[in-house]
C-alpha cells in the first residue's frame, strides 16, 4: 500500500487523473472502474482536459461503473450513471459499447451482478479500481459488515449513507439498497485506489488506515493491499499519526 497526500484537492485530483494516465498509455484496451461523488470530480476534470489536449486516448479503453442506487435508471440526476456520464463519458464521447452500468431497475438484480461479474472476467479483470470511502468507511456500496469475498451484489443501505446521498438529488428520495461491485473485486484489480478529500473523510481514513482490518470498516480492506495506492489532502489526512 502506497500512501501519496496532497496540499489540496486539486493537486491530489492532479495525482490520480496522472495516474490513470499513464495507464492508458501503457495499456490502451484496460478495464478501469469509475465511481461517482464528489471525491472522483476533480479527476474527471482533468481526464477531459487530457484527452482534449491529446494527452492521452480513451477510444481503447472499457470502463464499468462502481455502483448504483437500486430502483434509479439512468436519467435520474442522482443516479451513479447519470453522474459518471455527465462528468466523463458525454464530454468525451465515449463509446456506449465500452461501458457497462447496473442495470438497478432490473427485475432480477442478482443476474445483474453476475453479468457484471462474468464482464469483468471477460476482460481479464479490472486493470484499475477508483473507489472513494463513505464516513462509515464504505468502499462503493459495500456497506460495514460487507464480506471482503464478495464479488457484485446488492443489499441493504446504511442509515448514513441514505442521508449524505440526498445531496445529489433535487428533492429527498427514498434509497433502500444499492447494487455494487464487490471487496474481491478491489483486492483482484491490478491496481486498487482509494481517493479522499476534506477533514469529515479524516475520522474515517485514520481507522481505515491505522485500525484494524476488519469488514466493520470495508476500506480497511486497503491495508491488505500489495498494489494499492491511496490519494488523500492534508485535511483527509490530520487525523493520522507520523
Amino acid at each position: 500500500m502506497k500512501l501519496h497526500t496532497y496540499p489540496d484537492y486539486n493537486t491530489m485530483s492532479k495525482a490520480v487523473a496522472d495516474l490513470v494516465v499513464t495507464l492508458i498509455n501503457q495499456k490502451p484496451d484496460s478495464l478501469i472502474c469509475f465511481p461517482s461523488g464528489d471525491s472522483p470530480t476533480g479527476m474527471f476534470s482533468y481526464l477531459v482536459q487530457y484527452a482534449n489536449n491529446g494527452q492521452v486516448d480513451f477510444s481503447q479503453t472499457n470502463f464499468v461503473g462502481l455502483d448504483e442506487w437500486v430502483g434509479l435508471d439512468r436519467t435520474n440526476d442522482g443516479s451513479c450513471t447519470y453522474f459518471l456520464e455527465k462528468h466523463f463519458f458525454t464530454p468525451l464521447n465515449i463509446s456506449p459499447g465500452k461501458v457497462k452500468f447496473f442495470n438497478a431497475v432490473a427485475d432480477d438484480l442478482d443476474a445483474e451482478c453476475q453479468a457484471m461479474n462474468k464482464h469483468i472476467d471477460n476482460h481479464g479483470g479490472l486493470d484499475m479500481m477508483v473507489v472513494g470511502v463513505g464516513l462509515n468507511g464504505h468502499i462503493g456500496l459495500n456497506e460495514p459488515g460487507s464480506d471482503f469475498h464478495s464479488y457484485a451484489h446488492h443489499s441493504p443501505l446504511a442509515a448514513i449513507t441514505v442521508e449524505v446521498a440526498q445531496k445529489y438529488f433535487t428533492t429527498d428520495t427514498v434509497l433502500t439498497e444499492g447494487i455494487t461491485l464487490g471487496l474481491r473485486h478491489l483486492a483482484e484489480a491490478a491496481v486498487p485506489v482509494l481517493i479522499a478529500s476534506g477533514s469529515k473523510k479524516a475520522p474515517i481514513i485514520a481507522e481505515a488506515l491505522q485500525g484494524c482490518v476488519t469488514n466493520d470498516v470495508p476500506a480497511s480492506i486497503f491495508k491488505t493491499l500489495q498494489n494499492a495506492q491511496i490519494f488523500i489532502d492534508d485535511a483527509a489526512a490530520a487525523q493520522l499519526e507520523a
